[in-house]
């Protein structure tokens, strides 16, 4: 019973490392966004989000091995957001974006 253990123990701590990893790729990613492109790609202001994702990387590492604990899953989450809904609309404001305007299935 022990290596289950121990195999479980390992399984977490790459689960907390990965969920570390994306929360530090988000707040890199913030702090080099200049704070006008959150204005105007309509999402909150650049304080707003560093001081989000500063949070939930500080979670991310005081929960390291424990990454099913609620703050962990609500840091991981704080993290996607960012990259899925916010990183996108600055891409595009930044003209680095693909230009189009579509989702998965279509335009919106």
């Amino acid at each position: 019973m022990t290596w289950i253990t121990s195999a479980q123990a390992w399984i977490a701590l790459l689960l907390g490392g990965a969920a570390l990893g994306v929360e530090a790729w988000a707040l890199v990613d913030a702090l080099r966004r200049r704070p006008d492109a959150f204005t105007a790609a309509d999402k909150k202001t650049k304080g707003f989000w560093v001081a989000i994702l500063g949070v939930a990387t500080a979670v991310g590492f005081v929960f390291l091995a424990s990454v099913g604990n609620m703050l962990g899953l609500i840091a991981v989450v704080a993290a996607g957001v960012y990259l899925a809904d916010v990183k996108p609309a600055l891409d595009r404001v930044m003209g680095r974006g693909s230009g189009r305007r579509d989702g998965p299935y279509g335009p919106w």
